[in-house]
Protein backbone atom coordinates (compact mmCIF):
# COMPACT_ATOMS: atom_id res chain seq x y z
CA UNK A 1 0.00 0.00 0.00
CA UNK A 2 1.39 3.39 -0.97
CA UNK A 3 2.06 5.88 1.78
CA UNK A 4 0.54 9.27 1.04
CA UNK A 5 -0.51 12.64 2.36
CA UNK A 6 -3.60 14.72 1.62
CA UNK A 7 -3.76 18.45 2.38
CA UNK A 8 -7.28 19.86 2.39
CA UNK A 9 -8.33 23.39 1.43
CA UNK A 10 -9.74 24.80 4.67
CA UNK A 11 -8.82 28.51 4.40
CA UNK A 12 -6.94 29.64 7.54
CA UNK A 13 -6.88 26.30 9.34
CA UNK A 14 -5.18 22.92 9.20
CA UNK A 15 -6.43 19.56 8.00
CA UNK A 16 -4.07 16.80 6.84
CA UNK A 17 -4.55 13.07 6.24
CA UNK A 18 -1.48 10.83 6.31
CA UNK A 19 -1.52 7.20 5.25
CA UNK A 20 1.41 4.99 6.18
CA UNK A 21 2.87 2.26 4.00
CA UNK A 22 1.34 -0.28 6.40
CA UNK A 23 -2.09 1.24 5.77
CA UNK A 24 -2.70 3.29 8.90
CA UNK A 25 -4.70 6.52 8.55
CA UNK A 26 -3.60 9.53 10.64
CA UNK A 27 -5.59 12.77 10.69
CA UNK A 28 -3.74 15.87 11.87
CA UNK A 29 -6.21 18.61 12.87
CA UNK A 30 -9.49 19.41 11.12
CA UNK A 31 -11.28 22.60 10.10
CA UNK A 32 -14.65 21.52 8.73
CA UNK A 33 -16.52 24.83 8.56
CA UNK A 34 -20.28 25.24 8.35
CA UNK A 35 -19.74 26.56 4.83
CA UNK A 36 -18.06 23.27 3.89
CA UNK A 37 -21.14 21.37 5.11
CA UNK A 38 -23.54 23.62 3.18
CA UNK A 39 -24.24 22.27 -0.32
CA UNK A 40 -25.27 25.77 -1.42
CA UNK A 41 -21.94 27.28 -0.38
CA UNK A 42 -18.86 27.27 -2.58
CA UNK A 43 -16.45 26.07 0.14
CA UNK A 44 -14.89 22.64 -0.53
CA UNK A 45 -16.76 19.77 1.14
CA UNK A 46 -13.69 18.57 3.03
CA UNK A 47 -15.69 16.19 5.23
CA UNK A 48 -16.86 14.31 2.15
CA UNK A 49 -13.35 14.40 0.69
CA UNK A 50 -11.96 12.91 3.90
CA UNK A 51 -14.60 10.19 4.17
CA UNK A 52 -14.06 9.14 0.56
CA UNK A 53 -10.43 8.37 1.40
CA UNK A 54 -11.07 6.30 4.54
CA UNK A 55 -11.88 2.62 4.97
CA UNK A 56 -14.62 0.89 6.98
CA UNK A 57 -14.08 -1.75 9.63
CA UNK A 58 -15.90 -5.07 9.90
CA UNK A 59 -18.86 -3.31 11.50
CA UNK A 60 -19.18 -0.87 8.60
CA UNK A 61 -17.74 2.06 10.56
CA UNK A 62 -15.51 4.65 8.91
CA UNK A 63 -12.36 5.08 10.96
CA UNK A 64 -9.03 6.80 11.36
CA UNK A 65 -6.33 4.89 13.19
CA UNK A 66 -5.06 8.04 14.89
CA UNK A 67 -6.17 11.65 15.24
CA UNK A 68 -3.50 14.15 16.27
CA UNK A 69 -4.74 17.49 17.59
CA UNK A 70 -1.84 19.96 17.63
CA UNK A 71 -3.72 22.46 19.85
CA UNK A 72 -7.35 23.33 20.65
CA UNK A 73 -8.02 26.40 18.52
CA UNK A 74 -11.28 26.23 16.59
CA UNK A 75 -9.55 26.25 13.20
CA UNK A 76 -7.77 23.02 14.17
CA UNK A 77 -10.71 21.06 15.63
CA UNK A 78 -13.83 22.59 14.03
CA UNK A 79 -16.37 19.93 13.01
CA UNK A 80 -15.22 17.33 15.54
CA UNK A 81 -18.58 16.71 17.23
CA UNK A 82 -20.50 16.70 13.96
CA UNK A 83 -18.30 14.33 12.01
CA UNK A 84 -16.43 12.14 14.54
CA UNK A 85 -17.80 9.64 17.02
CA UNK A 86 -17.07 10.52 20.64
CA UNK A 87 -17.82 8.21 23.56
CA UNK A 88 -17.80 4.41 23.94
CA UNK A 89 -17.68 2.51 20.67
CA UNK A 90 -20.89 0.60 21.44
CA UNK A 91 -22.74 3.94 21.25
CA UNK A 92 -21.81 4.45 17.58
CA UNK A 93 -24.93 4.83 15.42
CA UNK A 94 -25.15 3.69 11.84
CA UNK A 95 -27.62 6.47 11.01
CA UNK A 96 -25.09 9.13 12.03
CA UNK A 97 -22.21 7.37 10.24
CA UNK A 98 -19.58 9.33 12.16
CA UNK A 99 -15.87 8.55 11.88
CA UNK A 100 -14.41 6.40 14.65
CA UNK A 101 -11.14 7.59 16.22
CA UNK A 102 -9.34 4.39 17.10
CA UNK A 103 -6.58 6.24 18.94
CA UNK A 104 -6.42 9.89 20.05
CA UNK A 105 -3.05 11.64 20.13
CA UNK A 106 -3.49 14.44 22.62
CA UNK A 107 -1.41 16.72 24.82
CA UNK A 108 -2.91 17.53 28.23
CA UNK A 109 -0.65 20.54 28.72
CA UNK A 110 -2.15 22.43 25.79
CA UNK A 111 -5.60 22.23 27.36
CA UNK A 112 -4.33 23.22 30.80
CA UNK A 113 -2.64 26.32 29.38
CA UNK A 114 -5.39 27.17 26.93
CA UNK A 115 -8.21 26.93 29.45
CA UNK A 116 -6.36 29.20 31.88
CA UNK A 117 -6.04 32.13 29.48
CA UNK A 118 -8.26 31.29 26.52
CA UNK A 119 -11.88 30.19 26.11
CA UNK A 120 -12.24 26.80 24.46
CA UNK A 121 -14.73 26.29 21.65
CA UNK A 122 -17.33 23.53 21.90
CA UNK A 123 -15.33 21.13 19.75
CA UNK A 124 -12.20 21.67 21.85
CA UNK A 125 -14.18 21.00 25.03
CA UNK A 126 -15.58 17.83 23.43
CA UNK A 127 -12.05 16.67 22.54
CA UNK A 128 -10.84 17.32 26.10
CA UNK A 129 -13.80 15.41 27.58
CA UNK A 130 -13.19 12.44 25.28
CA UNK A 131 -9.48 12.44 26.12
CA UNK A 132 -10.28 12.39 29.84
CA UNK A 133 -12.74 9.53 29.30
CA UNK A 134 -10.10 7.47 27.53
CA UNK A 135 -7.52 8.19 30.23
CA UNK A 136 -10.02 7.01 32.86
CA UNK A 137 -10.60 3.82 30.88
CA UNK A 138 -6.88 3.13 30.69
CA UNK A 139 -6.34 3.82 34.38
CA UNK A 140 -9.23 1.55 35.30
CA UNK A 141 -8.18 -1.37 33.10
CA UNK A 142 -4.49 -0.94 32.35
CA UNK A 143 -5.17 -1.42 28.65
CA UNK A 144 -7.48 -0.11 25.91
CA UNK A 145 -9.09 -1.32 22.72
CA UNK A 146 -9.78 0.62 19.51
CA UNK A 147 -12.15 3.47 20.23
CA UNK A 148 -10.79 3.85 23.76
CA UNK A 149 -7.10 4.22 22.95
CA UNK A 150 -5.13 7.38 23.68
CA UNK A 151 -1.50 8.40 23.25
CA UNK A 152 -0.41 11.24 25.54
CA UNK A 153 2.02 13.60 23.80
CA UNK A 154 4.19 15.30 26.39
CA UNK A 155 4.23 15.20 30.17
CA UNK A 156 1.70 17.08 32.27
CA UNK A 157 2.61 19.20 35.28
CA UNK A 158 3.09 17.96 38.86
CA UNK A 159 3.51 14.32 37.84
CA UNK A 160 -0.07 14.01 36.60
CA UNK A 161 1.00 11.65 33.81
CA UNK A 162 3.53 9.61 35.81
CA UNK A 163 1.16 6.61 35.97
CA UNK A 164 0.54 6.67 32.21
CA UNK A 165 4.00 5.61 31.03
CA UNK A 166 2.61 2.93 28.68
CA UNK A 167 0.71 5.55 26.67
CA UNK A 168 2.98 8.54 27.30
CA UNK A 169 5.45 9.99 24.79
CA UNK A 170 7.94 12.30 26.49
CA UNK A 171 9.18 15.34 24.57
CA UNK A 172 12.27 14.36 22.57
CA UNK A 173 11.20 10.72 22.20
CA UNK A 174 10.59 8.82 18.96
CA UNK A 175 7.69 6.40 18.58
CA UNK A 176 6.62 3.96 15.85
CA UNK A 177 3.41 2.55 17.30
CA UNK A 178 -0.11 3.30 16.08
CA UNK A 179 -3.00 1.84 18.11
CA UNK A 180 -0.54 -0.37 19.96
CA UNK A 181 1.06 -1.87 16.84
CA UNK A 182 4.53 -1.10 15.48
CA UNK A 183 4.33 0.38 11.99
CA UNK A 184 7.63 -0.19 10.20
CA UNK A 185 6.81 2.47 7.60
CA UNK A 186 6.25 5.20 10.19
CA UNK A 187 8.22 7.07 12.82
CA UNK A 188 7.48 10.25 14.77
CA UNK A 189 9.83 12.47 16.75
CA UNK A 190 8.00 14.57 19.34
CA UNK A 191 9.75 17.94 19.68
CA UNK A 192 7.13 19.86 21.68
CA UNK A 193 5.17 20.84 23.77
CA UNK A 194 7.79 21.78 26.35
CA UNK A 195 7.29 21.82 30.09
CA UNK A 196 7.65 25.23 31.71
CA UNK A 197 10.51 25.84 34.16
CA UNK A 198 8.64 28.51 36.14
CA UNK A 199 5.39 30.52 36.24
CA UNK A 200 6.74 33.24 33.95
CA UNK A 201 7.66 30.71 31.31
CA UNK A 202 4.29 29.00 31.78
CA UNK A 203 2.58 32.25 30.78
CA UNK A 204 4.78 32.43 27.67
CA UNK A 205 3.99 28.83 26.76
CA UNK A 206 0.23 29.26 26.84
CA UNK A 207 -2.00 28.60 23.83
CA UNK A 208 -0.14 28.68 20.48
CA UNK A 209 3.28 28.08 21.99
CA UNK A 210 2.06 24.85 23.54
CA UNK A 211 1.27 23.40 20.11
CA UNK A 212 2.47 19.90 19.38
CA UNK A 213 5.56 20.07 17.17
CA UNK A 214 6.34 16.74 15.56
CA UNK A 215 8.50 15.42 12.73
CA UNK A 216 6.90 12.40 11.06
CA UNK A 217 8.77 9.95 8.81
CA UNK A 218 6.82 8.04 6.18
CA UNK A 219 8.20 5.26 4.01
CA UNK A 220 6.63 3.30 1.19
CA UNK A 221 7.61 -0.14 2.52
CA UNK A 222 10.13 0.68 5.28
CA UNK A 223 12.19 3.64 6.49
CA UNK A 224 15.20 3.19 4.21
CA UNK A 225 14.36 6.37 2.27
CA UNK A 226 11.65 8.12 4.27
CA UNK A 227 9.87 11.36 3.55
CA UNK A 228 9.80 13.79 6.46
CA UNK A 229 6.80 15.91 7.44
CA UNK A 230 7.44 18.71 9.95
CA UNK A 231 4.21 19.84 11.63
CA UNK A 232 3.99 22.60 14.22
CA UNK A 233 0.40 23.75 14.65
CA UNK A 234 0.43 27.45 15.55
CA UNK A 235 3.84 27.45 17.28
CA UNK A 236 5.27 30.96 17.25
CA UNK A 237 8.79 32.36 17.12
CA UNK A 238 9.66 31.81 20.78
CA UNK A 239 9.02 28.07 20.66
CA UNK A 240 11.07 27.64 17.47
CA UNK A 241 13.93 29.52 19.15
CA UNK A 242 13.70 27.23 22.19
CA UNK A 243 13.60 24.12 20.02
CA UNK A 244 16.64 25.28 18.06
CA UNK A 245 18.44 25.89 21.34
CA UNK A 246 17.56 22.37 22.48
CA UNK A 247 18.13 20.40 19.27
CA UNK A 248 20.15 22.74 17.05
CA UNK A 249 23.39 20.80 17.55
CA UNK A 250 21.80 18.17 15.31
CA UNK A 251 19.85 20.07 12.61
CA UNK A 252 18.63 16.77 11.13
CA UNK A 253 16.00 16.80 13.87
CA UNK A 254 14.24 19.53 11.85
CA UNK A 255 14.86 18.36 8.28
CA UNK A 256 11.79 17.97 6.11
CA UNK A 257 10.51 17.08 2.68
CA UNK A 258 7.22 18.76 3.57
CA UNK A 259 6.71 21.57 6.07
CA UNK A 260 3.24 22.81 6.96
CA UNK A 261 4.06 26.49 7.49
CA UNK A 262 3.23 27.17 11.17
CA UNK A 263 0.14 29.20 12.03
CA UNK A 264 -1.05 29.37 8.43
CA UNK A 265 2.09 31.11 7.16
CA UNK A 266 2.17 33.67 9.96
CA UNK A 267 5.06 36.09 10.35
CA UNK A 268 4.84 35.48 14.13
CA UNK A 269 6.54 32.11 13.66
CA UNK A 270 9.64 33.79 12.24
CA UNK A 271 9.86 37.11 14.06
CA UNK A 272 9.08 38.91 17.32
CA UNK A 273 8.24 42.05 15.33
CA UNK A 274 4.70 42.70 14.18
CA UNK A 275 4.41 42.77 10.40
CA UNK A 276 1.62 45.37 10.50
CA UNK A 277 3.67 47.62 12.82
CA UNK A 278 7.18 47.24 11.41
CA UNK A 279 6.60 46.22 7.79
CA UNK A 280 9.85 45.64 5.92
CA UNK A 281 11.82 46.73 9.02
CA UNK A 282 10.62 43.64 10.89
CA UNK A 283 13.59 41.44 11.75
CA UNK A 284 13.78 37.68 11.31
CA UNK A 285 14.78 35.56 14.30
CA UNK A 286 17.83 33.66 13.10
CA UNK A 287 17.23 30.77 15.51
CA UNK A 288 13.59 30.37 14.49
CA UNK A 289 14.57 30.58 10.84
CA UNK A 290 17.24 27.94 11.42
CA UNK A 291 14.71 25.56 12.98
CA UNK A 292 12.32 26.09 10.07
CA UNK A 293 15.10 26.27 7.51
CA UNK A 294 16.23 22.64 7.17
CA UNK A 295 14.65 21.53 3.87
CA UNK A 296 15.72 18.43 2.00
CA UNK A 297 16.47 18.73 -1.75
CA UNK A 298 13.26 19.56 -3.61
CA UNK A 299 11.32 20.13 -0.37
CA UNK A 300 7.82 21.61 -0.27
CA UNK A 301 6.43 24.20 2.13
CA UNK A 302 2.63 24.32 2.27
CA UNK A 303 0.67 27.30 3.55
CA UNK A 304 -2.66 25.95 4.80
CA UNK A 305 -4.32 29.33 4.51
CA UNK A 306 -6.45 31.61 2.43
CA UNK A 307 -4.89 33.45 -0.51
CA UNK A 308 -1.73 35.34 0.46
CA UNK A 309 -1.96 39.00 -0.48
CA UNK A 310 0.62 41.79 -0.47
CA UNK A 311 -0.92 43.68 2.44
CA UNK A 312 -0.72 43.98 6.23
CA UNK A 313 -2.64 40.75 6.82
CA UNK A 314 -1.15 38.14 9.16
CA UNK A 315 -1.84 35.25 8.89
CA UNK A 316 -1.13 34.58 6.15
CA UNK A 317 1.71 37.03 5.64
CA UNK A 318 3.40 37.93 2.37
CA UNK A 319 6.71 38.50 4.18
CA UNK A 320 6.57 35.00 5.66
CA UNK A 321 5.96 33.60 2.19
CA UNK A 322 9.05 35.43 0.90
CA UNK A 323 11.13 34.07 3.76
CA UNK A 324 10.01 30.51 3.11
CA UNK A 325 10.75 30.89 -0.60
CA UNK A 326 14.22 32.08 0.36
CA UNK A 327 14.69 29.00 2.54
CA UNK A 328 13.68 26.75 -0.35
CA UNK A 329 15.74 28.41 -3.08
CA UNK A 330 19.08 26.64 -2.34
CA UNK A 331 17.39 23.21 -2.54
CA UNK A 332 15.18 23.98 -5.56
CA UNK A 333 12.10 23.56 -3.39
CA UNK A 334 8.56 24.76 -3.93
CA UNK A 335 6.20 26.94 -1.88
CA UNK A 336 2.48 26.47 -2.35
CA UNK A 337 -0.59 28.07 -0.78
CA UNK A 338 -3.64 25.83 -0.65
CA UNK A 339 -5.97 28.82 -0.84
CA UNK A 340 -4.54 29.79 -4.22
CA UNK A 341 -5.13 26.46 -5.94
CA UNK A 342 -7.88 26.36 -8.53
CA UNK A 343 -10.82 24.11 -7.68
CA UNK A 344 -11.88 22.27 -4.56
CA UNK A 345 -9.65 19.20 -4.70
CA UNK A 346 -7.03 18.77 -1.98
CA UNK A 347 -3.32 18.56 -2.68
CA UNK A 348 -2.13 14.94 -2.60
CA UNK A 349 1.27 13.26 -2.54
CA UNK A 350 2.45 9.69 -2.82
CA UNK A 351 5.57 8.58 -0.97
CA UNK A 352 8.04 7.01 -3.38
CA UNK A 353 10.50 4.22 -2.63
CA UNK A 354 13.41 6.43 -3.76
CA UNK A 355 12.56 9.15 -1.25
CA UNK A 356 10.61 12.37 -1.62
CA UNK A 357 6.83 12.75 -2.04
CA UNK A 358 5.49 12.82 -5.59
CA UNK A 359 2.44 14.96 -6.29
CA UNK A 360 -0.55 13.06 -7.59
CA UNK A 361 -2.69 14.16 -10.51
CA UNK A 362 -5.07 16.81 -9.28
CA UNK A 363 -8.61 16.88 -10.63
CA UNK A 364 -9.82 20.45 -10.91
CA UNK A 365 -13.46 20.79 -9.86
CA UNK A 366 -14.23 24.33 -10.89
CA UNK A 367 -16.05 26.20 -13.62
CA UNK A 368 -12.73 27.77 -14.53
CA UNK A 369 -10.60 26.06 -17.15
CA UNK A 370 -7.21 25.10 -15.72
CA UNK A 371 -4.55 22.50 -16.41
CA UNK A 372 -4.06 19.54 -14.11
CA UNK A 373 -1.10 20.22 -11.85
CA UNK A 374 1.57 17.56 -11.68
CA UNK A 375 4.99 17.80 -10.14
CA UNK A 376 7.47 16.55 -7.59
CA UNK A 377 7.92 17.72 -4.04
CA UNK A 378 11.19 15.83 -3.97
CA UNK A 379 12.44 16.97 -7.35
CA UNK A 380 15.79 15.31 -6.95
CA UNK A 381 15.67 11.53 -7.20
CA UNK A 382 16.50 9.97 -3.88
CA UNK A 383 16.20 13.33 -2.14
CA UNK A 384 16.12 11.75 1.32
CA UNK A 385 18.91 9.23 0.72
CA UNK A 386 21.35 11.23 2.83
CA UNK A 387 19.33 10.27 5.89
CA UNK A 388 20.31 6.64 5.73
CA UNK A 389 18.20 3.81 7.09
CA UNK A 390 17.50 5.25 10.53
CA UNK A 391 14.47 7.17 11.72
CA UNK A 392 15.03 10.29 13.82
CA UNK A 393 17.37 9.94 16.77
CA UNK A 394 16.37 10.84 20.28
CA UNK A 395 17.06 14.45 21.21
Amino acid sequence: MAASSVHFKVSNGDMTLLQTGDGHYIVVDINIRAAADDPDDGAPDVAKQLKERLSRDDEGRLYVDAFLLTHPDADHCRGLEKHFHLGPLDQWKKADDKIVIREMWSSPIIFRRASRNHSLCADAKAWAAEARRRVREFRANGYAYDGNRIKILGEDINGKTDDLTEVLVVGGDVFQTIRGVTDNTFSAHLLAPLLADDDEEADFLSKNNSSVVINISLGKTDLQNPSFYLLGGDAEVGIWEKLWGKYGDDPTQFQYDVLIAPHHCSWHSLSWDSWSDFGEDAEVSEDARSALGQPMPGALIIASSKEIKDDDSDPPCIRAEREYRSILKPVNGKFTCLGEHVGDAPLEFEITSSGGPKQKDRKVTSNLTAPVILGLAGAAAGSSSALGAQPFKHG
